[in-house]
């Protein structure tokens, strides 16, 4: 009660159901007041591992020495500049210090703003950029949420490029041409209208709009249309960088070395948890927002410690190969949930790069009807295996994976079993009626506990469960049959509602 009046209380947190209170973490795992560690698979904030000592190490020492704001000199902020271009294709070369992923965000409106001297931006849909005013603007992911909240007039939205879900799918002969032939249309109808296009805004790799992967050729296509208009591009790599996507360091790269950004945003893993982010553009883009004369300063941007702990943390994804160890454990966990979605009808689609992955729950996969209540079941009952998991997408019903690059291959095996285990059991009782356990829309905990009750009851019963290796990978192969308990399970199910009504 005292957390509703003293933190805001519109705040979203994970499992809001039941939350998770953690007091440490070290590497993918982290750990509750009692001591209980949980498998971390959803925090790309830790991207080289929680409290990595290197880190810890490189901000501690240097917090010992000077922290103070950027209008001295020092050498860390040179050389984390140097060391962070180097990663970048030579054209982006110029680099904004700030402190969050909305900060750089904003920064890269404003950049484009100065650049273009236009002003219409447009956005895909159920794109997510930050919270502060000018990104919930350019964000539908939030706007379209609220009842009665006007667009701006500025933004247009153009269709997320979801070769599954979307309006042209993988069946598409050329589904790059046709999502980014929506974006030209778009531009045509703002030219009809008098307006200018200032910046296209994507993440390489949608992340709340669903771990949605754009198809190759797409943002060649799109930056083509866009700087014929004027704009530029702006490639938001604030949740998918650094090294993620396995294959390259940045995600934008997944198009094609053709394809280059006007401006790249970054942010929750360049610090591990640290907060910065950077902006980082072209020479001509920089020089047309000095030429404004307004004077840019941002006082923790580019602090000492800042610069040492971003420094730390390119040193580690070297040191530990964690770009290669992304890329081969993402595999290994792909292949396995896709072996997971022969034997399931839930998983309607795998899709992902590297440790960027997403798996769509739907509970028909020819009408592709979302599976929200299901997904949303085994994020808490992985909860309950002490897996930490979620759900997102506009329908909520695609796990998301995006772990601490350290995860490893056992810990895929572990969640894949884990999962395993847990849509069986769904599926087994799907037959149980909503309207039977109808305070699922207050609480869905209490579907979950009748659930696992009745699984329960059927190991008590002496129902095995048969593991075996599917592959040479170690997968769970679970048997189980249950029809002569069936009427059983009707009067069970009845006592514990009667129970539950009571």
């Amino acid at each position: 009660m005292c957390s509703f009046f003293f933190l805001l209380p519109s705040c979203k947190i994970f499992f809001s159901h039941d939350p998770l209170k953690i007091v440490r973490a070290k590497g993918q795992y982290m750990f509750n007041e009692k001591g209980q560690r949980y498998l971390d698979c959803i925090n790309n904030v830790a991207h080289v591992g929680h409290c990595h000592p290197e880190v810890v190490k490189a901000g501690s020492q240097q917090m010992e020495l000077l922290n103070t704001n950027t209008r001295f000199l020092h050498d860390n902020l040179v050389l984390y500049a140097k060391k962070l271009q180097a990663t970048l294709p030579d054209k982006l070369s110029v680099c904004y210090f700030v402190n969050s992923g909305s900060e750089a965000n904003d920064l890269a409106l404003r950049l484009a703003w100065q650049h273009t001297g236009h002003k219409d931006i447009i956005t895909l849909e159920n794109a997510y950029h930050g919270h502060v005013s000018s990104l919930i603007n350019i964000s539908p992911y939030k706007f379209q949420q609220l009842s009665g909240t006007e667009q701006s007039q500025f933004v247009h939205v153009a269709p997320s490029p979801d070769v599954y879900r979307g309006k042209y799918r993988a069946d598409h002969a050329d589904p790059a041409r046709a999502y980014a032939d929506e974006v030209k249309d778009i531009i045509d109808q703002v030219h009809k209208k008098g307006g200018k296009i200032a910046a296209f805004i994507a993440e390489s790799l949608q992340s709340c709009g669903g771990q949605v992967i754009p198809p190759v050729g797409y943002f060649q296509q799109v930056a083509e249309h866009v700087r014929k208009a004027g704009g530029v591009f702006i490639a938001d790599e604030v949740q998918v960088g650094f090294g993620r996507v396995g294959s390259h360091f940045w995600a934008f790269q997944l198009q094609g070395e053709d394809f280059v950004p006007d401006i790249v945003t970054m942010g929750k893993p360049i610090g591990n948890g640290h907060p910065m982010s950077c902006v980082v553009t072209t020479r001509a883009v920089a020089e047309a927002f000095m030429s404004s004369g307004m004077e840019y300063f941002n006082t923790f941007g580019g602090n000492p410690v800042s610069c040492a702990i971003g420094l730390a943390v390119l040193d580690v994804i070297e040191k530990e190969n964690l770009q290669e160890k992304a890329l081969r454990v993402g595999q290994y966990l792909c292949n396995l949930l896709w072996k997971l979605k022969d034997e399931h009808p839930l998983i309607g689609d795998i899709r992902g790069r590297g440790l960027f992955i997403g798996v769509e729950l739907v509970t028909d996969r020819l009408t592709l009807s979302p599976a929200t209540a299901e997904a949303q079941e085994v994020i808490y009952r992985l909860k309950e295996q002490f897996i930490l998991l979620s759900a997102d997408g506009p329908h909520r019903n695609v796990l998301k994976f995006k772990p601490p690059l350290c995860f490893t291959t056992e810990d895929a095996d572990l969640v894949v079993e884990k999962m395993d285990l847990i849509l069986t059991g769904i599926s087994r009782y799907r037959w149980v009626p909503d309207e039977v356990v109808f305070l699922w829309y207050s609480s869905c905990k209490l579907r979950v506990l009748l659930r696992v009750c009745l699984s329960e009851l059927e190991n008590a019963l002496g129902l095995k469960i048969n593991n075996t290796v599917n592959g040479g990978n170690p997968k769970p192969k679970v048997g189980l049959t249950f029809s002569k308990y069936r009427k059983f399970d009707t009067a069970l199910i009845v006592l514990f509602c009667a129970l539950f009504l009571l």
